[in-house]
């Protein structure tokens, strides 16, 4: 299972490309998935797994292509990558093999009604995830979204090697979203805990397994992103280097920072001061877009598209690096 010829160096190209968005279509429901429930024209409803709790409110962005692309006129957004939601790529992975099919159909679906402007990420279930991955190449998505955890699995456990390998070798790369919304990452819970520090903890976690795991150093052409400027981990790092001895062992050190610097970062941080640790810890090379559209309007990454060509130019750079086109 492997795309025809080599990944090419991603070459500059016009336009800006967003790597962070999500894409539900409210016909694809399987059992107790979660359901997108159309309001109206312009909003949904979007209900968790099993119906327990709140339903979310959404807009027509969310399966409406033709309303997407507007949203992406906007903001001066030219391409999006867009990914199932969380909850549904959570669902994906315990679920009976044919719902993740479901939702990989669905994503390519969007993308074939969107002129090129839409790239898709897939999702895989446990069961069937070797055929899954196959369905993505065959789809032509360009990697999959995994969670900080799949299902009960860190991203370093044993069990998810052959997911690594099948993707490092058919050239997909890994989008990696928190789960849960946060929850039972730290001992505090409610919505502000949850996403405020849950989520961005969980991530740091999923960065911590792939880099301390020996994840990055098994598969050294696997390229992964972490969502939301992975989360506290560019916080925490060194603590988590030099925690290992490597205050006396600089090598160590050395080769710890090489591994970091394999990872792509989004810049869905919501301040742009924390941008500068971001392009510190990982690399100008390593930043991508990401807006969250449409669960946080998408105008907010206005300020970065708008803050010179440049650097316009060099997240797009970035964005086709890792997407390896």
């Amino acid at each position: 299972m492997t795309r025809s010829g080599p990944v090419p160096r991603a070459q500059r190209a016009p336009g800006v490309v967003d790597v962070h968005a999500h894409q539900m279509d409210p016909e694809v429901f399987h059992g107790g998935s979660p359901r997108l429930q159309t309001v109206n024209a312009t909003e949904g409803l979007l209900h968790p797994a099993g119906g327990q709790g709140v339903p979310r409110r959404v807009s027509s962005v969310m399966w409406s292509v033709e309303d997407r692309l507007r949203e992406l006129d906007r903001a001066s957004i030219s391409r999006q990558v867009i990914s199932p939601v969380p909850a549904v790529m959570e669902h994906a992975w315990t679920a009976d093999p044919p719902y993740a099919q479901l939702v990989n159909d669905s994503i390519a679906s969007s993308c074939a009604a969107a002129g090129g402007r839409l790239i898709g990420l897939g999702c895989v279930s446990r069961q069937g995830w070797r055929r899954d991955l196959e369905q993505c190449v065959r789809l032509e998505l360009r990697g999959i979204e995994v969670g900080s955890r799949q299902g009960d699995l860190d991203l370093d456990d044993p069990d998810l090697d052959g997911l690594w390998r099948e993707c490092e070798q058919a050239g997909l790369c890994i989008f990696v979203h928190p789960v849960a919304g946060g929850r039972g990452v730290i001992r505090r819970s409610g919505l502000r805990l949850d996403m405020g520090l849950g989520m961005l903890t969980d991530t740091s976690l999923a960065a911590t397994a792939l880099v301390f795991g020996g994840v990055l150093e098994r598969y050294p052409l696997l390229r992964v992103a972490l969502a939301h400027g992975g989360g506290t981990f560019p916080w925490v790092y060194p603590r988590l280097r030099d925690l290992g001895g490597t205050v006396s062992d600089p090598a160590e050190g050395t080769r710890w920072d090489m591994l970091a610097r394999r990872l792509y970062v989004d810049t869905l941080v919501l301040d742009v001061e924390h941008l500068t640790l971001l392009r510190h810890r990982f690399g100008d090379d390593r930043i991508v877009l990401g807006s969250d559209c449409p669960f946080l309007p998408t105008e907010m990454v206005g300020a970065i598209v708008r803050g010179s060509e440049d650097t316009a130019a060099l997240l797009t750079d970035n964005a086709l690096g890792w997407l390896g086109i």
